[in-house]
């Protein structure tokens, strides 16, 4: 085993050290710098504040609640984590003999943090220096060590401030979600509004009236060919209704024409019986388009997800993974600014593929709207004095990572070049139906330089009526008067629809219209809400769940303020000024806090919060059929008896991928109404003379032995059927134990099974489940088949084997049972011990393998093992991506064991 004295020895007199956060960062400086310099990496925060079992005895009185000293000018308690502790020991060991440190985190608040809480940490006695860079490429690197500054604290107050703000706020709410609603929910500053942004949507949805409305569509051809598509626009002259006339009761919001279906139909035959359509008019109006500014993080997140269906998480991975690489510049950035050697290597790239015209006579500048200037000073882009093509750097990336490249790549080339122009033409075409005036529209753009799109256009979110609109289309040189021939005339129904869920992309925008949160902070917000179950992804589009109902509408009742979008979005720009130093930090956290004449506090809200009625808040009615509640194992509806409106409600088990919006009254009747599955009895058990049912149970459906019902006897006499005779059971004698009656044996059915087609043998034989296969002769242990959480598989003492199908639990011989155990364990594919091996890990020094194990693959050296996530190929996985899985991996720390305590009560003595 390597030692730490082997592993991290001291400096050598006159090296200088420098600390960055990650240790594929710490390899590529270190090549720039030399051996003039040692690079060693932090790994990320080193301490953070304490949970309450860390608080030392004495100190429990002040930091006990919050390990914040609320009454002490909210002063912190930090503790390092157990590789924290580990990482500093390194550190320090490193640090001796050292002439110099130089703290190169990222310059931004986490980073500046980092930098500070390394400082407080080291105590170092040699001079210390703040190094920031924005690209890692050997110039910017040589520039950023001879131009270095101080530390500046006052980020270090904001992202100190927020990280309080954020205890204070969590440990404050979540615990009235935790009795009100369920356990394990949790509140936070910017999670919850984000959570409201995404559940008000649905209830808009929910709220919609659907509005229908005819139209026709034909085909136009002239004579010197060349057909092309137009829409009725205008009866007698009055407009024709679109989607957009109307509003979300379905009313209409001006004066038009709407046609109903039989309208549409007559209007149509009557067009169809005139044939042809005179030109009425034809005007053609130029145009340009700009392109979009290079990417912030925000943007770049929103293309992500739209153009490469990435989430914001997994972006903002691939992202930091080119930045460490020395790819692209910094990728948490509010800036759209680019730098001079920026500009220039774009403009000179662009001219050299598309031409002269390709840039305009001057390099294009673009506002920057960011309120806080403590971001990186440029926008995303490739770094470097000339920019590095996709197809130069293809070899040296994974998929994701050349495709997120690509993208960067192109759209900072196409911010500095030209506008596109283009030529719209719309046609009106006349139309005599049976003495109505018809007037169809058709429109046609015509790019005559497409500039910027030569190289890039940004995508697109859904929007509402889409339909609505036409496409561009290629229309023949007509002229007013010209006479063309209809065909394939169509009348076509249309329905408005509803404003579109969001999807991670547009959430990222609104969260950044709305200022809630930072750029850098909107792949964890999303990653939260979802990992609480507060939304679930369909596709690309978010969905609430019933428990983001119950959540947000305590929120809302009862922390208005907190969940207010205009109040979260001030607490930002009021982080921003504390870390501009226009702001006290103690001030604004008191005022936060204890509240003043403008805002109440949080403390006075949590103290005076009053009766909360838990069953009103996981209650939501469905029109007058029913009221859907939220409970400990999720939605379900309540409906009443109406013969006995005073008796137990009927409970209806709603199924789990019915959105809310989905859940009109009308589907809430037909899901009452459907015959109830389950509780059919499938026949009597030959064995015993119990009867086997089926049900349908919350956690899916099972088959269940129980007694029989208690035979009626008849009266031989008067032969009237009298109540079964019921034994009344002796009185029980005091001081003896209750036994428990046994439970019936169940046994849940296989995915592959339904409740309406199972029969009486094959639930007898889910109900003997494990089958004993037969006996190893080597280990002399038996071999059972069984269906598990995760599937089917054989049981030999401690040693599991995954099979292939359920039906092997019935079927699978002895012989087969033993081959299945002769191969190795997880399968052909863990015929190797690794599908990987790399180089030592730079932390722990060991080597580093990828392996597949029963939960997918995951890499480790031996101490630490992280998972690969999913929608990566582990194949693709390098030495860089499996240290820095590692290294997230440790950052987190280890998982909390659970304990089980046991608690006795001591009897008291007996009195004398």
């Amino acid at each position: 085993m390597v030692c730490d004295e082997e592993r991290t020895p001291p400096l050598a007199q006159g090296k200088k050290l420098v600390i960055v956060e990650s240790p594929t960062k710490m390899r590529s400086i270190q090549g720039y710098l030399g051996d003039d310099y040692e690079v060693l990496s932090s790994v990320g925060h080193i301490r953070d504040l304490a949970d309450k079992k860390s608080i030392p005895a004495d100190k429990k009185q002040a930091y006990g609640k919050y390990s914040i000293d609320i009454d002490n000018d909210f002063d912190p308690y930090y503790v390092e984590s157990d590789r924290g502790k580990k990482t500093v020991t390194e550190l320090k060991r490193a640090l001796k003999g050292a002439d110099e440190l130089l703290l190169a985190t990222d310059e931004d608040r986490e980073g500046e943090a980092i930098a500070w809480h390394l400082l407080e940490t080291l105590k170092p006695k040699v001079p210390v220096k703040r190094m920031v860079f924005h690209e890692i490429t050997k110039d910017a690197i040589r520039a950023a060590v001879e131009n270095t500054r101080e530390l500046d604290l006052a980020l270090v107050d904001a992202q100190e401030t927020r990280r309080i703000l954020d205890r204070l706020y969590g440990w404050d709410v979540s615990p009235v979600l935790w009795f009100k609603v369920q356990q394990g929910t949790s509140a936070g500053r910017v999670q919850s509004a984000a959570t409201r942004l995404v559940v008000d949507r649905e209830r808009e949805r929910m709220a919609f009236v659907s509005a229908s409305y005819w139209d026709i569509a034909t085909l136009a051809a002239a004579d010197a060919g060349g057909s092309f598509s137009a829409r009725l626009a205008r009866v007698d002259g009055a407009a024709l209704a679109r989607g957009t006339d109307f509003d979300d009761t379905g009313s209409l919001r001006k004066a038009v024409v709407v046609l109903d279906e039989q309208a549409a139909r007559e209007l149509a035959a009557a067009i169809e019986a005139a044939g042809t359509a005179s030109v009425a008019s034809v005007e053609a109006k130029p145009g340009t388009r700009s392109p979009k500014p290079p990417f912030t993080t925000s943007t770049l997140q929103q293309e992500a997800g739209r153009k490469l269906s990435m989430s914001a998480k997994h972006a903002m991975s691939v992202a930091q993974r080119l930045y460490e690489k020395g790819f692209i510049t910094y990728m948490r950035t509010d800036s759209t600014a680019l730098g001079t050697q920026a500009v220039q290597a774009a403009r000179a790239q662009a001219v050299q593929m598309y031409g002269d015209a390709a840039v305009p006579a001057n390099p294009r500048t673009y506002r920057n709207n960011a309120k806080n200037a403590q971001e990186a000073h440029e926008a995303i882009r490739p770094s470097g004095e000339t920019f590095r093509t996709p197809a130069e750097v293809g070899g040296e990336l994974d998929r994701d990572e050349q495709r997120l490249y690509d993208l960067i790549w192109k759209r900072t080339m196409a911010s500095q070049m030209s506008d596109a122009k283009y030529e719209t033409t719309t046609v009106t075409l006349a139309v005599d139906a049976g003495g109505r005036r018809a007037e169809f529209t058709a429109s046609g753009t015509v790019y005559t330089f497409k500039g910027f799109l030569e190289a890039y256009e940004e995508g697109r979110d859904e929007k509402r009526n889409e339909s609505d609109a036409q496409d561009d289309q290629s229309l023949p040189a007509l002229s007013v008067g010209d006479v063309l021939t209809l065909s394939d005339v169509e009348p076509k129904g249309h329905a408005t629809s509803p404003k579109p869920r969001y999807t991670e992309a547009s959430l990222v925008k609104a969260l950044e219209e709305k200022g809630i949160g930072r750029p850098s902070t909107f792949a964890s917000i999303i990653d939260v809400i979802i990992n609480r179950g507060y939304v679930v992804k369909r596709g690309q589009a978010l969905i609430p769940s019933w428990l983001a109902f119950s959540v947000v509408r305590l929120l809302e009742q009862h922390f208005p303020d907190l969940v207010d979008y205009d109040f979260t979005a001030a607490l930002e720009d009021d982080l921003d000024a504390i870390a501009r130093g226009e702001q006290s930090r103690v001030a604004w956290l008191k005022e936060f806090y204890f509240g003043s004449d403008a805002h109440v506090g949080l403390r006075n809200i949590v103290d005076n919060l009053g009766e909360i009625d838990a069953r009103a808040l996981n209650s939501t009615p469905i029109g007058d059929v029913a009221v859907l509640r939220f409970g400990k194992y999720g939605p379900y509806l309540e409906v009443a008896d109406p013969e006995n409106p005073e008796g137990e409600p009927r409970r209806v088990n709603i199924p789990e991928d019915l959105a809310p919006d989905e859940l009109t009254p009308a589907k809430a009747q037909e899901l009452i109404d459907a015959p109830v599955a389950g509780d059919r009895v499938l026949g009597e058990n030959p064995a015993n003379g119990k009867l086997i049912i089926v049900k349908d149970g919350r956690f899916g459906p099972y088959v269940q032995e129980i007694d029989p019902p208690a035979e009626e006897e008849v009266d031989p006499e008067t032969g009237e059927v009298r109540d079964a005779v019921v034994e009344t059971p002796a009185p029980k004698k005091r001081g003896t134990k209750k036994v428990a009656a046994p439970k019936p044996r169940t046994a849940s059915l296989f995915k592959s099974m339904s409740v309406d087609e199972i029969d009486l043998d094959t639930a007898l034989r889910l109900l003997e489940l494990p089958r004993e296969v037969g006996i190893d002769p080597e280990s002399e242990q038996m071999i059972t088949a069984q269906n598990g959480r995760y599937g089917p598989y054989l049981k030999k003492g401690t040693d599991s084997r995954t099979l292939s199908s359920e039906q092997q639990i019935f079927d699978i011989t002895l012989e087969e049972a033993l081959a299945v155990y002769a191969q190795p364990k997880y399968g052909a594919r863990a015929a190797s011990s690794a599908l990987k091996e790399f180089d030592a890990d730079p932390t722990s020094g060991k080597p580093i393998k990828l392996k597949d194990g029963r939960f997918g693959p995951y890499v480790t050296d031996g101490e630490v093992n992280a998972t690969v996530p999913r929608g990566e190929d582990a194949m693709e996985i390098t030495f860089e991506r499996a240290v820095q899985l590692l290294a997230d991996k440790r950052a987190k720390g280890p998982a909390p064991k659970r304990t089980t305590r046991r608690t006795t009560t001591k009897k008291a003595p007996a009195k004398k």
